[in-house]
C-alpha cells in the first residue's frame, strides 16, 4: 500500500527523463533492429516496450527473456545493435546480471534501466536510465515508462505521425 501512495511522484520523477531519452534514441536514427532483455517479472515489461516500440516507430523490436539470451539471441549482441536491458533491483537482480555480463563480453553497450543511484553499470560500458525503486509489483509500472517514450521519440525521429500509427485497429469489435 506503501508503494501505491508513491507511485504517482516516481512517475512523474520518471517523465523528467523526456529529453535525456530523447537524446538517446537520436543514437538509433537509422537503426533496423533493436532487442529488450528482462527477466521474471520484467519480461513482461519489455514484451510491453517491444510491442510499443514496433507499433509506432516501426522499428523491428524484439523482447527476450534475459535468461534464454544464450540460445540464438546471443549471435546478434555486437556494438552497434541497440539493446535495452531492464535491470533494477529485485529478488532476481543477481541472476539478471548474467545477460549484462554476456553482453558486455561480445562488445555490446547495453541501454541499462536501472534504479536511481545504481553503481553496477559503469558509463564506459552502458547508458543509464535511472528510475525510482519500488516493490516489485509496482516495478513494472515505473519500468516501462522509458520504453514508452523511447517508442514515440523513435517515431518522432523518423517524422513518424505518433497520433495516427498504420495498420493498427482504432475500435474493438463485439458480436
Amino acid at each position: 500500500m506503501e508503494g501505491l501512495g508513491k507511485v504517482s511522484e516516481q512517475f512523474k520523477d520518471v517523465l523528467k527523463l523526456d529529453q535525456s531519452i530523447k537524446k538517446l534514441c537520436e543514437k538509433f536514427k537509422h537503426q533496423k533492429s533493436m532487442l529488450l532483455l528482462g527477466r521474471g517479472s520484467q519480461h513482461a515489461t519489455a514484451l510491453e516496450g517491444a510491442l510499443k516500440i514496433k507499433e509506432i516507430s516501426y522499428l523491428h523490436c524484439e523482447a527476450v527473456m534475459s535468461g534464454e539470451l544464450k540460445h540464438g539471441v546471443l549471435a546478434l549482441v555486437d556494438e552497434d545493435l541497440p539493446i535495452v536491458m531492464i535491470l533494477t533491483r529485485d529478488d532476481i537482480f543477481a541472476k539478471s546480471l548474467n545477460a549484462y555480463q554476456q553482453v558486455i563480453a561480445r562488445k555490446g553497450r547495453p541501454i541499462i534501466i536501472c534504479n536511481t543511484g545504481d553503481d553496477e553499470f559503469p558509463a564506459d560500458k552502458t547508458e543509464k536510465v535511472e528510475v525510482p525503486h519500488t516493490v516489485d509489483v509496482l516495478q513494472g509500472l515505473i519500468n516501462v515508462i522509458p520504453l514508452q517514450l523511447m517508442a514515440y521519440w523513435l517515431a518522432v525521429g523518423e517524422g513518424l505521425n505518433v497520433d495516427f500509427p498504420r495498420n493498427l485497429a482504432k475500435s474493438v469489435t463485439v458480436e
